[in-house]
């Protein structure tokens, strides 16, 4: 792998497995989506381990247990301990115990995940505003509702600190994305006027907590969001991988900040097994990868976007166009995050882009 050129641009001409030590893995959108394993990949972090990589799970979604993430993990196929899991939860009640300290009083918001967090940090949790809490800690439920937003917001009211354990605003499921922690936080936001601390990723405190566990000297971020995973990858000093089985989509991806553009870019997790193409300067200007090249319109501002060879020569997942839009996307915007206009030269190009629904 080499060190210089635009993100996403430099692959891997080897398999991360061969690469980086340990992988850093998001679950929701990732390892699965609502309760089921993404297809291929409980196979394909088994094959990973068996070639001497270790595995981390990093996850914004506290409504679990560290336990019980684990035992989920395991009935999917997934071979995980409790010591593996690390959760939003738990980065907030680190937080809150550092801030306030041992035995103060919190009124936990969200998942069971939550007030098991705070009980493991050793503060004390209490059920309502009246009991005169110091904190909110607010985090993902599914049973989160207009009782617990009321609760929240008196005691913010009356001076306790909101504090958020991320702040998603989706998260995903087999029927498209959901509303995720973010929405609630913004109901409880918006009616006291205060913003919440938020300790989930992309703040690096949880992956460098996963790296001090695991001992990972070239730890490697796998996740399906930009403003979590692959931000906090690089907050935290690590590489990244993107993974397009969660909520990013690629007219996402292609519109994406500076601080936000992955290292690697694959279709799941699987994709730690595989060679990234790297993507180099085309001849007549524009970027290549592959049989794929996209360069601007001097014309239109558009970016034009064609293939070159047979149709024989196909890429291993199907993303070297994708690749090779990104780079020369982002080379023309490197400061910015503006949406890609992409215009199709050739019948595959369309195709490509009717796929990703990228329009002309």
């Amino acid at each position: 792998m080499t060190t210089t050129g635009p993100a996403l641009a430099r692959g891997s001409a080897q398999p991360p497995t061969a690469v980086y030590d340990v992988a850093l893995l998001d679950l929701d959108g990732v390892v699965y989506v609502g309760p089921d394993a993404v297809p291929g990949v409980p196979a394909a972090l088994a094959t990973a381990r068996s070639a001497g990589m270790r595995l981390g799970f990093v996850t914004n979604n506290a409504a679990r247990t560290p336990e019980e993430v684990a035992e989920h993990l395991c009935d999917l196929g997934v071979a995980a301990a409790a010591a593996d899991v690390i959760t939003s939860s738990q980065a907030a009640a680190t937080v809150v115990a550092e801030l306030l300290g041992d035995g103060a009083r919190v009124l936990p918001v969200g998942g069971p995940g939550v007030a098991a967090a705070l009980t493991a940090a050793g503060l004390t949790v209490v059920a309502a505003a009246e009991d005169e809490p110091l904190a909110v800690v607010q985090g993902y439920g599914r049973d989160v509702g207009w009782a617990q937003l009321a609760e929240a917001v008196v005691a913010v009211r009356r001076g306790a600190r909101h504090v958020a354990t991320n702040t998603d605003a989706t998260i995903p499921s087999p029927r498209g994305p959901l509303p995720g922690n973010g929405a609630m936080v913004g109901v409880v936001s918006a009616v006291t006027g205060r913003p919440p601390l938020v300790t989930g990723k992309p703040d690096p405190a949880m992956h460098a907590e996963c790296v001090r566990r695991t001992g990972a000297r070239r730890p490697l971020v796998v996740g399906d969001r930009l403003d979590t995973d692959i931000e906090g990858a690089g907050r935290a000093g690590a590489a990244s991988l993107l993974v397009l089985s969660g909520v990013t989509d690629p007219a996402t991806l292609l519109a994406a900040a500076p601080h936000q553009r992955p290292d690697l870019l694959s279709v799941d997790a699987g994709g730690l097994l595989d060679v990234h193409p790297g993507v180099v300067p085309a001849d007549g200007g524009g970027w290549r990868c592959g049989a794929w090249w996209a360069r601007p319109d001097p014309e239109r501002g558009h970016l034009q976007l064609g293939r070159t060879g047979g149709e024989s020569e196909r890429e291993a997942d199907g993303l070297d166009a994708l690749r090779a839009l990104c780079v020369a996307h982002w080379t023309r915007e490197p400061d910015g995050s503006a949406p890609a206009r992409v215009r199709a030269l050739g019948a595959p190009a369309a195709a490509a882009l009717s796929r990703w629904q990228l329009s002309d």
